[in-house]
């Protein structure tokens, strides 16, 4: 299979990711309610952070350069799906700006309203803290909001 195939492949993945979390906090908003749906995806999307993170427990409490080099050998297609930029990294943090979103580009080309997109990424966005925080680091983030460039901003900071 070739390299195009197998990126078109990466990036459907991501699509079909994008739009099952939409589906399912759909139906869960109709069953339970819009703030019950969001802590029961929250909590399903912390727990697959904290088991993507447990290779990078390695570099914890305090190897940012370490964990930023681990972390971008992680981040599909080379890094360009999510265009990282990395604005610090240094012995009291590591910053990065997420420049691209597939899910956030996905969410948009489906037509979901600004605010939809806005709290999908929330959501979305709690992977990166059951990563960080499960692999030892302190960690926050901003999410994308409607009117910003880009989209996520990881701020992470030496563990306990």
């Amino acid at each position: 299979m070739s390299e195009d195939a197998l990126r078109k492949q990466l990036y459907g993945s991501f699509k079909n990711r994008a739009m099952m979390y939409w589906h399912i906090f759909e139906a869960l908003k109709i069953e339970v309610g819009e703030q019950k749906a969001t802590e029961i995806i929250n909590r399903g999307i912390y727990n697959r952070g904290l088991e993507i993170g447990k290779p990078f427990k390695k570099f914890a409490p305090a190897d940012l350069h370490g964990l930023k080099h681990a972390f971008f050998d992680f981040i599909p297609d080379g890094g360009k799906m999510f265009d990282p930029e990395v604005l610090k990294c240094d012995e009291s943090g590591l910053v990065i700006k997420m420049r691209r979103c597939p899910l956030k580009e996905v969410w948009q080309n489906a037509g979901l309203r600004d605010s939809d997109i806005a709290k999908m990424c929330d959501m979305a966005g709690i992977v990166d803290k059951g990563t960080f925080e499960g692999a030892g680091f302190g960690f926050s983030a901003e999410t994308w909001a409607p009117g910003q460039q880009g989209c996520c901003l990881l701020k992470i900071r030496p563990g306990k």
